[in-house]
């Protein structure tokens, strides 16, 4: 399994909006794609910003590659994300998911 780490920066002010954007296009994608295996999203306040950290996980990176396209190390954007975020950081960043663990509930 590989996870796929994007991170972003918009104003605190704004950082709701993007989140429930965010549902719409980037996660909605994700989940969509086959081979997706899940979603987080992680957000942390910091001054009059928001960071914003998602990790996909997906089976391989042919998978990431039917959502990302050829360069899976380009980060995939959304019309709308200019409205949102600070900057287009233009990478992603991939790492081998050499354990996987669950709690049980």
């Amino acid at each position: 399994m590989i996870a796929r780490m994007w991170h972003g920066v918009v104003p605190q002010s704004k950082s709701d909006d993007y989140l429930d954007y965010l549902k719409k296009s980037g996660i909605s994608g994700c989940q969509s794609t086959m081979g997706n295996r899940g979603v987080f999203v992680f957000r942390r306040n910091e001054g009059d910003k928001t960071h914003y950290l998602m990790m996909t996980l997906w089976d391989s990176f042919d998978s990431i590659r039917k959502f990302a396209g050829a360069d899976v190390d380009k980060a995939r954007y959304y019309p709308e994300d200019e409205d949102y975020l600070l900057e287009l950081e233009p990478h992603v960043t991939h790492y081998d998911v050499s354990v996987e663990s669950r709690m049980n509930s």
